[in-house]
């Protein structure tokens, strides 16, 4: 038996995976496992209740807007739980239609306003026939990171009160294609438009997760 194990909820992990997202919770495994820490991973669907106790990391991650309707209809009997999750501390990570339900609302493809759960103060616009779509580079100078990926993505995030940007964008649209920034940090959530997947390119920032949900869970760790 390994010194430090982790519990990870992989939400909606059987409906969302565009564009092999589901490879970051690969990556995180594959870090963990090289730092010693026992990884248990499973998914929390549809009809089933997210306990913010048990978990020491989550992974959201993003699909079609079919698949993502009948989330966001569920979710909201998560609301609480995840809402107690995120303002504990909680470790997450977040992609695309992931990154956008943790805020107000999206507006879909076709004009509907789909609703997130309000844990984040952000909200994503649609476009019309256009596409964010191409490489994108950004640098975070928080932890002096640069991130690297692929953004595809119709949405355009706005974020809000006590939100900050992943990073700053150096090439590449990002959130909006306005205001140079790309993704979300607040409190321990992380979340992007980086499909690629996005860890698979910036193994540092899996190993930050990693870390910090191991320091939430033991105090400070010998590795």
């Amino acid at each position: 038996m390994t010194k430090y194990q982790l519990n990870v909820a992989h939400l909606y992990g059987n409906l969302l995976n565009t564009y092999g997202d589901n490879g970051n919770l690969l990556m995180l495994r594959y870090v963990a496992e090289k730092l010693g820490v026992t990884f248990n991973a499973e998914v929390v669907s549809i009809h089933e209740p997210f306990d913010p106790e048990k978990y020491d990391l989550v992974f959201f991650g993003g699909g079609q807007d079919f698949e993502q309707v009948i989330v966001s209809q569920d979710i909201q009997s998560k609301k609480e739980a995840l809402t107690s999750y995120i303002e504990n501390d909680g470790v997450m990570l977040a992609i695309c239609g992931g990154y956008q339900l943790l805020g107000h609302y999206y507006i879909g493809a076709n004009g509907e306003k789909i609703n997130g759960i309000g844990a984040l103060d952000h909200y994503t616009l649609s476009q019309e026939n256009n596409r964010f779509i191409g490489d994108i580079v950004i640098h975070n100078e928080e932890f002096d990171e640069t991130y690297y990926g692929f953004e595809n993505h119709n949405g355009r995030t706005f974020l809000g009160k006590g939100e900050k940007p992943l990073g700053k964008v150096i090439q590449g649209q990002g959130n909006n294609g306005e205001d140079q920034t790309e993704g979300v940090v607040y409190r321990n959530v992380f979340g992007s438009y980086f499909h690629g997947p996005l860890l698979a390119r910036n193994e540092h920032l899996a190993e930050r997760l990693i870390r910090t949900a191991l320091a939430n869970r033991y105090g400070n760790v010998e590795i």
